[in-house]
């Protein structure tokens, strides 16, 4: 047994998210959001650091690790989770940051998403990006969807990860794994690779670059329904953000792409809970409807927040009426939506006042 295991089991034990390791420091955990230190555990040195990360990394890791200073891959304890690891290094030394990933998939109905999430799972073909900022569940709502798909229909998906996450069992469909650095060079020539593999579905698990994001629109375009996610924090705005990757020359194109390709784009963000047990999500939803293309290929921003505005019918909602409902509901409090707001000044009188929060 790695000596790591033991801290990886104080995680589980403890309902933690996430563990922090930092040289000079003691061991932390997030929980419900916040940073706790490991009680009792001593201050990490250089060689307890090398101790723990070295055990469980794989020599070629180790050596990419020591040349470049960063280094993703995901490790499996068996009977407790698996974790999605990022090794770094920092001004005091070595440090490492590991993400807990349930050991189970969790589903559509565990995770409480709503019906617009699950009709994802439903589409033939298009594009749908998951956005949010590192850290918001972006993942775990993929995850869902695509276990949705595998209980459902007889497809073949194919994932791109960086690194694998959840691992899916085959159940009605066929999934095939892609682990970047371990399975394949990158993103982009996985999903050059996987339009020749007799997909359905793929799965990209970062459109990070110009030419990965050229490949999903491309292989959306030939019928195949492809899931992404971007680091943006607004549904109508991640389309913007999507063409400003591109020269100036090829933006009307990618346009018209997106237009005749989006089929929705969801917006997510987690907030701490009202009574401090675990974290919630909000969700904005924008989801294809008629008139959406010719707002892309204008560029009307505003007009497709109008139509978020008005398509509650079909599931769409913007992040501010997400956060007011979650408010409205007791499952979190008035200074939490605040923060996460567009509009702050609709949620400024529900703060809590000084004295409150004294």
């Amino acid at each position: 047994m790695a000596k790591i295991d033991t801290l990886f089991r104080y995680v589980k034990d403890h309902k933690a998210s996430d563990l922090h390791m930092l040289q000079g420091l003691p061991p932390k955990i997030r929980v419900s959001g916040e940073l706790e230190v490991i009680k009792d555990h001593p201050v990490l040195t250089e060689e307890s650091m090398r101790e723990y990360l070295y055990e469980i990394a794989r020599p070629e890791q180790i050596k990419k690790y020591e040349t470049t200073g960063d280094l993703d891959f995901a490790y499996g304890l068996e009977g407790v989770a698996r974790f999605r690891c990022n090794y770094l290094k920092q001004v005091w030394g070595r440090g490492a940051v590991f993400r807990q990933i349930p050991d189970k998939v969790l589903t559509i109905e565990n995770l409480n998403l709503p019906p617009a999430v699950a009709k994802l799972a439903h589409l033939r073909s298009g594009l749908v990006l998951v956005t949010g900022p590192t850290g918001s569940g972006k993942s775990t709502t993929l995850a869902a969807v695509i276990d949705l798909i595998n209980r459902t229909y007889r497809k073949h998906v194919v994932t791109i990860e960086d690194p694998i996450e959840f691992v899916h069992q085959n159940k009605m469909a066929v999934i095939t794994q892609r682990e970047v650095g371990q399975h394949t060079d990158g993103f982009a020539e996985a999903l050059r690779a996987a339009v020749r593999e007799d997909p359905d579905v793929i799965l990209v698990g970062e459109m990070r670059d110009l030419e990965t994001i050229s490949l999903a629109l491309t292989a959306a375009e030939l019928g195949l329904l492809v899931f992404g996610t971007l680091h943006t924090n607004s549904a109508a705005k991640t389309i913007d953000r999507v063409i400003d990757v591109f020269p100036a020359g090829r933006q009307p194109m990618v346009r018209t792409m997106l237009a005749e390709s989006v089929q929705a784009i969801v917006s997510q963000l987690l907030l701490r809970k009202k009574d401090g047990k675990g974290r919630v999500a909000a969700l904005e939803i924008l989801v294809r409807k008629e008139g959406m293309g010719n707002m892309i290929r204008e560029g009307a921003i505003s007009k497709i927040f109008s139509l978020m505005e008005t398509g509650k019918a079909d599931g769409m909602q913007l992040m501010d009426v997400a956060l007011m409902d979650l408010m409205k509901a007791g499952t979190i409090d008035g200074e939490a939506a605040y923060m996460k707001a567009f509009n702050k000044s609709t949620f400024e009188p529900f703060r809590a006042k000084p004295d409150e929060a004294a």
